[in-house]
């Protein structure tokens, strides 16, 4: 039987991390980066939406408090 020589393992290895490397490195190229007031604009944003969704799981959190504090003082 023929045996077919198969390159080493380390070999291998390294030659596929090389490749995710190059790979990484020219999409990284293809990125287009924010201006400065584009990435301050953003950040507002993300900070008010943030406040604001943290203000309505407050709430919620609160209504459901009282609801189940209701509901524990009829049965208790």
């Amino acid at each position: 039987m023929a045996e077919t020589k198969q390159e080493n393992w380390f070999k291998r290895t390294f030659q596929s991390i090389g490749k995710w490397f190059r790979g990484m490195k020219s999409e990284l190229k293809k990125v287009v980066w924010p201006s400065w007031s584009q990435l301050v604009n953003n950040t507002v944003v993300v900070i008010v939406i943030s406040l604001i969704v943290s203000v309505i799981v407050g709430v919620f959190d609160f209504v459901a408090a009282k609801g189940i504090e209701a509901l524990l003082s009829l049965i208790g």
